[in-house]
């Protein structure tokens, strides 16, 4: 929970940044093939693979067969509760379980430091290899009988896994230059049995005992791998610049926290029990707006810092040839108005659990009341961060609207007086006036992306997703048919048309948008048909159950950075509604 590691089908470690999640990678090989860097991990000779997560747990386990062989390579992070924690330096462990028979493996480390420019230079002593680099030393630990080499700018390992003899693999990164000390593999295994159950004690919190548990406890376990441990900030994916079209230019910065999809996130963890995140996001959410809500950014490092601007890096061919690579994001200048409506419900799921407001956070809250009925008719960049196209979007003014409606029910905490209470009323229901007569656009028979406007886009399910309308509403039957009609491709719901968007590119289906869609259905009562489409979608999940951005549903492939945050969520959310009985 300070940073994350993507590992390949084959066993690679592909991106990992260090010290954490919006550093420089240490591998990034996603990004670059040869300046990228990895960590592979695998039989010297092919081996048939499979691999799965540990019941309830963020351990990975993958088993290699070679004929009659087997070998076990378990991949986990520690997360240790109490006495007997790892050092503080320790962020990776790969643990070699030989099962049956004989396997020759090799290794190959290729680490590179200030994003790819600078490959690491490997010092090898007494099964240690470390190599210093602009934020600090990676100390990599490799157990006796793996013979390390040079070629040319990777490490190379070869060894045999045989039967009763164990090894481990012990990353570390170290900032004060300290030479970790040499762990045995019997510590690591402790280590890593401390680490299945803080995650399962964890995920004991959940209160859902549904038709869709396994969906939601992996969904569950993948968010919180995504939390920043030590500010409780959650952020949008773990990965830059992972192509919303292979070959495009659509590739951004996902590892920062976004207002939204952690207000999102916590509301949507608090439903399921997990009441713990929802008190560090208030805490989190007072430190950051203290200045009132003019003050307030889209997006944030990890720690709360506002520094995200946003550089290319061309030196990089990208994933796949999509160029260019991105650091930094520049959307968190842009006024978003949505973002009172997501921090409004999250405040309003706590308030409903602890049935309290500190002085403090009331203060906030009733600050963004106020700033919503003074800038409700803005225009703003709206949830899809337009660059170059500001408008009335739709999704905002129903946020906007759902800010005031979520303030109103929880006036006995908030206290919001006479005058405020009465400008809140008002402002809600001429809110709800605007959507309804300038959001829904008779001749195309949907609600628009904007007010006013003839573009299509799967925002007009939020209007009955926040409450505004019953989903029974025509308006809403009528722009579900039409979105299905025009924006959806074999159950895959894109957002917008992407070739008529400002970057004029094509991109895939929108994995959110597809789990609102299964959201809008079961509120309809079209119970068959939503689980159907819920069960369409969750095919786009890769083999342990995670969910990028997008999904191509013609070549069947993600897209987009991975995992993201708030496909999880929209999954959530979705089989909330799913398991409502019907009407």
């Amino acid at each position: 929970m300070r940073s994350a590691a993507l590992i390949s089908r084959r066993g690679s470690v592909d991106w990992l940044c260090l010290p954490r999640f919006d550093s420089p990678w240490v591998f990034g090989r996603l990004l670059d093939w040869q300046k990228g860097g990895c960590f592979e991990l695998a039989p010297l000779h092919d081996a048939d693979v499979t691999r799965h997560y540990h019941v309830d747990s963020n351990v990975l386990e993958t088993t290699w067969r070679q004929g009659r062989s087997q070998l076990q390579v378990i991949d986990y992070m520690p997360v240790v509760q109490g006495r007997r924690k790892p050092p503080e330096s320790l962020r990776l462990v790969r643990l070699l379980q030989p099962i049956q028979g004989t396997i020759d493996c090799r290794v190959v480390v290729r680490a590179t430091f200030d994003y790819g420019r600078r490959p690491a230079r490997f010092k090898a002593q007494r099964g240690l290899l470390s190599a210093i680099g602009p934020l600090g030393k990676i100390v990599l630990q490799y157990p006796e009988g793996f013979t390390p080499g040079v070629r040319g700018d990777a490490i190379v390992l070869t060894g045999r896994a045989v039967p009763g003899r164990p090894a481990a693999f012990l990353l570390h990164f170290v900032e004060d230059g300290v030479i970790p000390q040499l762990q045995s593999y019997e510590q690591a295994l402790l280590w890593e049995e401390a680490t299945d159950a803080y995650w399962r004690g964890w995920l004991r919190n959940c209160r859902y005992r549904g038709r869709f548990v396994d969906q939601v406890r992996r969904s569950a376990l993948a968010l919180k791998l995504m939390q920043y441990e030590p500010s409780g900030a959650f952020i949008a994916a773990p990965t830059t610049s992972l192509p919303e079209r292979i070959g495009g230019s659509l590739n951004w910065d996902y590892r920062f926290t976004w207002l939204r999809d952690m207000a999102v996130l916590v509301n949507a963890l608090h439903q399921f029990g997990f009441y713990a995140e929802a008190e560090q996001f208030m805490d989190w959410l007072e430190q950051l707006c203290a200045a009132g809500p003019d003050d307030l950014q889209l997006i944030y490092q990890v720690d709360g810092s506002a520094d995200v601007r946003e550089h290319l890096l061309n030196h990089l061919d990208g994933h796949q040839g999509s160029r260019p690579v991105r650091i930094g994001n520049a959307a968190y200048g842009q006024v978003q108005l949505d973002i009172y409506g997501e921090i409004m419900e999250a405040a309003h799921s706590s308030w409903r659990h602890s049935g309290r407001l500190g002085r403090a956070t009331r203060k906030r809250l009733l600050g963004l009341v106020d700033h919503v009925i003074a800038h409700w008719q803005d225009e703003d960049s709206g949830i899809w961060e337009s660059r170059n196209r500001k408008r009335r979007y739709l999704y905002s003014q129903a946020m906007c609207w759902l800010a005031l409606d979520r303030a109103l029910r929880m006036d006995r905490a908030l206290r919001m007086g006479a005058r405020r209470r009465q400008a809140a009323t008002k402002t809600r229901a001429a809110i709800k006036k605007a959507v309804l007569l300038r959001g829904y656009n008779q001749r195309l028979g949907a609600f628009t992306q904007a007010l006013d406007d003839d573009v299509l886009d799967a925002t007009g399910l939020t209007v009955p997703l926040t409450g505004m309308i019953d989903a029974s509403d025509p308006r809403v039957s009528s722009t579900v048919q039409v979105l299905q009609q025009k924006l959806s491709v074999k159950g895959f719901l894109y957002r917008y048309a992407g070739e008529d968007s400002e970057f004029g590119e094509r991109e895939g289906a929108f994995l959110t948008c597809s789990f609102w869609m299964v959201d809008v259905l079961a509120q309809m009562g079209r119970q068959a048909e939503a689980e159907a489409l819920f069960s369409r979608v969750s095919e786009a999940a890769n083999d342990l159950g995670l969910f990028a951005e997008e999904f191509d549903p013609v070549s069947e492939r993600m897209l987009g950075n991975f995992p993201q945050a708030l496909t999880h969520l929209a999954l959530l959310g979705a089989v909330l509604n799913l398991d409502k009985p019907a009407h």
